[in-house]
């Protein structure tokens, strides 16, 4: 009847048609612009079928729909907002011509389904789902609505508490639960699902057609009330610099109660105007940026064999949580120390982890037995012989590192990887005593190894491009996401980290508060302030990391008056590490941690204060940022990374990056480059960190963007 490039329909018995997604041009169903189009064409196909008596909506995939094609937003939202409105309603037309057909359509429902997907599934008459599906309504977590009838439609389905409650976090539901809630009508095995779905559509032909999620919700003032009440408590909960989720409450509660056009309507002009925020912009620039930093890992793990074992050297907190993670993932691992207590830390702080995932019921203590027994702990090099990755996790000292790293090598098969998990030592001159420097690289975890997604690895001048694959095949393996970087101090993370704190360390000796820088940037959208940031991390560690990073850059990283930090270190004060940096860390009568600011702190931070300097909270922003973003761009200049999508990335999986301003280049295109420029001048006289490079200076001449 009809064959397309994503869509066929094909005559079943008695006048019932069967409309198949199977896009032929990838692994899954999603709504681009081309399947759309095949979409209307075939419904109106299905308008013009004489002898049509019902329509059954499946997938040939091993999912549904996942959605609309993320990649094509952000062609559509720099669009006005009119031709927006435009566009979704495009797709209005075809899902209402779909829905108003004078028989009845019933949609089978298999894997994933979110979105636009089940923006489809919602207008059918009845939904059949697999019992191992899930459904969604993700878009919030995009910084935008459902723009095809979702939340119209849903509402009016399950009512508008259960709606509101899957739309305002974007949760997967399972199967079983979305039966519960109204919204699918059977849940059947997925063995069983099309021909209890084809069943469902014939048991239907020939009834009278009554669209039950277009109907308006009629409410009593008890029920209004509650609606009221509902609102007024969310409102009071959500995050104004993430406004999808507060504007979807306020459509959803106007709108529940109008006439479905009407209410249409009023969801194309939410979508529209959400479309236009810098905050759905951003959201949906990271997700663009995922798929990309995915596919490039993908690729280049896909050109060698996975690895089948591991070795870690240094059991302390970092070679035990890597050991974890390499054990959790089915990957037996080798940890290596020269003492026995060390080894016995390794081991505990893996079984820490696991304890707390089986009292959380994440775990069982079956998985937790498996997970160490994959984890081998010894004090013999000789236990290394058949590890294919090694990766170096001791002190943070060269000359150690140097002579580990050159020992090991000469005890490990010729053919595998050595890597270091160095976070600011040059690869280069850790790799200046090794007989195979093209074996060598930096595989940099961050702390939390398991909580922390990102991966570092750095490429030092003579690592081979299969030695780099290998390290990003290990690092998926252990579902981390690897970002490749070449060598420098500070690597690409840290480099770009330590200028934020030149500023922060400046705005102290300027005598602005410590608490205050604090609470601007976390009203920014940082989880923590500089302040608090240092006391997790520690303050040896971020000494040791600015030296690295003043060595490196000296003409502009260098603290002509001083480093507060450093001082703090001087006084013993380590933050987090025994109680007390710029805060004292303390626990009250319930075991819950107190933080307080130090006033031995604040007292060496009043000695180190050279002027006192009025400024306001936008001041504090742009002293704090400004550095970050011109050394982002400068390590994009330089090639330390590829891309800005893998910049961006890296800051917000390795620093947690404000997701709704997406990383260090997208919040300077925001800002615009010419409007960047001039802010910049205003404080050029602080140093280099805030001077433009050649490449940024012209961009801000022409107007244009650092993304291209």
């Amino acid at each position: 009847m009809f064959t397309g490039n994503a869509i066929t329909l094909t005559e079943l018995d008695a006048g019932l048609v069967e409309l198949c997604f199977d896009s032929k041009s990838g692994p899954v169903n999603k709504f681009d612009q081309a399947t759309l189009a095949e979409l209307a064409q075939a419904v109106s196909l299905l308008a013009q079928h004489s002898a049509l008596t019902g329509v059954l909506i499946t997938s040939s995939k091993s999912t549904f729909i996942v959605g609309a094609d993320i990649t094509e937003f952000s062609g559509v939202f720099v669009k006005s907002f009119d031709e927006i409105c435009d566009w979704t309603h495009q797709t209005h037309r075809t899902f209402q011509q779909l829905e108003q057909l004078p028989v009845p359509v019933v949609a089978a429902i298999n894997g994933a389904t979110m979105g636009g997907g089940l923006e489809l599934a919602l207008l059918a008459d009845r939904r059949v789902i697999a019992d191992t599906a899930k459904i969604a309504l993700p878009e919030v977590t995009l910084g935008i609505c459902p723009g095809w009838g979702g939340t119209v439609r849903l509402s009016r389905l399950i009512g508008w508490q259960a709606a509101l409650e899957w739309m305002l976090t974007g949760k997967h539901q399972a199967a079983i639960d979305a039966e519960k809630a109204g919204a699918v009508d059977l849940v059947v095995t997925p063995t069983a699902l099309r021909e209890a779905a084809l069943s469902t559509l014939q048991s239907l032909v020939g009834e009278e057609k009554v669209l039950r999620h277009t109907e308006a919700l009629v409410l009593n003032d008890d029920e209004q009330q509650a609606l009221d009440v509902f609102c007024e408590q969310q409102l009071a909960k959500l995050d104004p610099r993430y406004p999808a989720a507060i504007e979807i409450l306020k459509a959803i509660a106007k709108h529940v109660t109008l006439p479905f056009a009407e209410a249409i309507n009023e969801e194309v002009k939410l979508f529209a105007g959400l479309a236009k925020t810098d905050s759905a912009e951003a959201l949906v620039g990271n997700f663009v940026n995922q798929q990309t930093v995915a596919r490039i890992g993908k690729r280049m793990a896909g050109q060698v064999n996975p690895i089948e074992k591991a070795a870690v050297l240094g059991a302390g907190i970092m070679g035990g949580g890597i050991a974890y993670q390499t054990a959790k993932s089915g990957i037996p691992i080798v940890m290596k120390d020269i003492q026995q207590p060390a080894l016995d830390l390794g081991i505990a702080t893996a079984t820490k982890i696991l304890d707390k995932l089986v009292a959380k019921g994440r775990s069982s203590e079956d998985e937790k037995a498996k997970v160490l027994a994959n984890i081998t702990p010894t004090l013999e090099l000789g236990a290394l012989s058949d590890a294919e990755v090694v990766v170096e996790a001791v002190v943070e000292n060269p000359k150690i590192k140097s002579v580990v790293l050159a020992e090991t090598e000469a005890n490990i098969p010729n053919t595998s990887v050595l890597a270091s998990n160095t976070s600011t030592i040059s690869i280069d001159f850790l790799a200046e005593n090794l007989a195979r420097p093209h074996l060598f690289c930096g595989i940099h975890f961050f702390n939390p190894v398991q909580a922390m997604p990102l991966v570092e690895i750095i490429r030092g001048s003579k690592t081979s491009d299969d030695t780099i694959a290998r390290a990003v095949a290990y690092a998926l393996s252990l579902r981390k996401t690897p970002i490749v970087v070449n060598d420098c101090p500070g690597f690409l993370v840290n480099r770009v980290l330590f200028p934020y704190f030149h500023g922060f360390n400046l705005l102290l000796q300027d005598g602005v508060s410590m608490e205050r820088i604090d609470k601007v940037m976390e009203n920014f959208g940082w989880p923590m302030g500089p302040a608090y940031l240092a006391d997790v991390i520690g303050m040896d560690t971020m000494v040791h990391a600015d030296d690295v990073l003043q060595a490196g850059f000296p003409e502009r990283m260098t603290h002509a008056n001083g480093y507060v930090l450093k001082t703090l270190l001087d006084a013993n004060l380590l933050g987090q590490k025994n109680g007390e940096g710029f805060y004292q860390y303390t626990t009250d009568e319930n075991g819950r941690r107190v933080k307080l600011p130090s006033a031995i702190a604040q007292a060496l931070i009043d000695q180190a204060v050279q002027r006192h300097v009025e400024v306001s909270d936008e001041d504090i922003i742009y002293r704090m940022m400004i550095p970050m973003c011109t050394e982002s761009v400068r390590c994009l200049d330089e090639n330390i990374v590829n891309s800005a999508a893998e910049l961006d990335m890296a800051l917000l999986m390795g620093l947690g990056f404000p997701k709704f301003r997406g990383g260090s280049i997208r919040y300077l295109d925001a800002i615009g480059t010419a409007k960047f420029a001039e802010i910049a001048a205003q404080y050029a006289d602080l140093g280099g960190l805030y001077q433009l490079t050649e490449e940024l200076a012209a961009r801000a001449a022409k107007g244009s963007k650092v993304y291209a």
